[in-house]
């Protein structure tokens, strides 16, 4: 029998051994011929010429500018910036050691915040990462959201809705939600805006500075323009100003009318980060905000022109450090509610900018990559991992809500613990004894800046 199996399969095993051999000779002498001619072709015929060209420009903008050529129209960037803007690394935490001393991992660490502490309704959360504004229909699938909404749920945080369509659903699975009053005809639903824990009026965020923008009908689901109020073939519009000739008095107005019609939750501001931050805060608090959002140049966003992306606003630490000094000199630090966003990740940072003065912070992408873990494998290895999250995605319908709930839910819980070491590790017990004081930089410049302490000095 072994014989006749031998017989039978030798012509199969010859034919793979031939293969194997003749592959391994085949590869080789590509190989080699390829070396031969990037050793020996003149550079202007060399294909190596392209690697120090894109080495010069950097990857992405080497493939933009192709794009660009290709095109002829202004790109669209998902996410945000690619430039390694300044960030928090070079900050670290200063262990208690010798009194005080650690506390032990056994013992409670309070993380609770409050936004809006001179509101009528202050907004209170058990924990200082809130989700930030992504928009149903305009970026983030309907399973994206919700997913998002339940995993915050979990412990007891806010969602900001974003400016895309109001979803009851959504609403319904928030422990606390934020409604983004946006330059847009819709999302300003009476029943949203008096149920709201609180209503951010959005001036601007990191990625896309004070400009507004328009979403091509054919990149909008037909039950979401359904939702935001436009016909099949229109295009949704988000305006640059809220009024026609507005101006600052239009926008207090605007703050009043928000507060009376909620009966007095926090009414406050977003913007991008910039170069004259102090004269924007100014004239928020004029306005009247319970609280200022500040989005630093890391900011994200579903898409926008690279240039809004990589040339506009100020880096997030320098935003922080600015904007809370600026609250401290006009005595308001008490007053007004410091929520930061742009380029957080990661538990370490969030802390960090909490020291520096924030009162809480926003989270995005992190959060749209963390509820997308393992269900991204859906779309490769022939599409982009956020195919299944996006509303126009090819792969959205097989996104599992519970699992990108599990998954942002592990995310977040994951980051608490971390920053509960943190503070424990500091002699702390609650997020309200952790300040500047606690932080120390090795660059000498960050250090001056920021007012905390430079290693190398006393």
């Amino acid at each position: 029998m072994l014989t006749i199996l031998l017989i039978a399969f030798t012509p199969f095993i010859v034919t793979l051994l031939l293969l194997i051999v003749s592959w391994k000779w085949v590869t080789k002498q590509l190989f080699v011929s390829m070396m031969k001619i990037l050793f020996s072709d003149d550079y202007e015929e060399n294909l190596f010429e392209t690697i120090p060209n894109i080495i010069r420009f950097g990857v992405v903008k080497f493939v933009e500018n192709q794009l660009r050529a290709e095109h002829g129209k202004l790109l669209f960037r998902s996410i945000g910036s690619s430039k390694q803007w300044p960030g928090l690394d070079n900050i670290t935490f200063i262990p208690a050691q010798t009194t005080p001393f650690p506390i032990d991992k056994d013992e409670q660490v309070d993380l609770s915040t409050k936004i809006g502490p001179k509101a009528k309704k202050p907004m209170h959360i058990e924990i200082p990462i809130m989700i930030g504004a992504m928009a149903y229909g305009l970026a983030l699938s309907k399973k994206a959201k919700l997913s998002m909404a339940h995993s915050s749920a979990k412990l007891k945080t806010a969602v900001n809705l974003g400016e895309g369509g109001l979803l009851l659903e959504e609403k319904e699975a928030t422990y606390k939600y934020i409604l983004q009053f946006s330059k847009t005809s819709w999302g300003k639903d009476e029943s949203f805006i008096r149920d709201a824990d609180m209503i951010e009026i959005k001036l601007g965020q990191g990625g896309l500075a004070g400009l507004g923008d328009r979403i091509p009908a054919s990149a909008i689901p037909n039950d979401v323009k359904k939702i935001i109020g436009i016909q099949n073939n229109e295009d949704a519009v988000i305006h640059e100003h809220f009024f026609e000739n507005q101006t600052l008095f239009d926008l207090k107005e605007l703050t009043s009318s928000l507060r009376e019609a909620t009966n007095g939750v926090p009414i406050g501001y977003k913007i991008a980060a910039g170069g004259k931050i102090e004269e924007d805060l100014e004239r928020l608090i004029e306005i009247g905000s319970d609280f200022i959002v500040i989005d630093g140049g890391q900011g994200g966003t579903h898409g926008a022109p690279p240039i809004l992306q990589d040339d506009f606003g100020i880096p997030t630490l320098h935003a922080i450090v600015r904007a809370d000094a600026y609250l401290r000199e006009r005595k308001l630090k008490e007053d007004i509610s410091l929520i930061v966003s742009g380029g957080l990740y990661v538990p370490g940072d969030f802390l960090k900018v909490l020291a520096l003065g924030a009162d809480a912070i926003y989270i995005g992408s992190s959060m749209v990559y963390a509820i997308n873990h393992n269900q991204f494998l859906k779309a490769l290895p022939w599409e982009p991992p956020s195919q299944t999250i996006w509303s126009t995605g090819s792969k959205q319908n097989e996104f599992n809500i519970e699992e990108g709930s599990t998954y942002g839910f592990n995310y977040l819980n994951s980051c608490i613990e971390e920053m509960k070491v943190g503070l424990r590790a500091m002699g702390k017990t609650s997020l309200k004894q952790l300040t500047a004081n606690d932080l120390v930089s090795y660059d000498e410049t960050t250090a001056k800046m920021a007012k905390i302490a430079y290693s190398f000095k006393k």
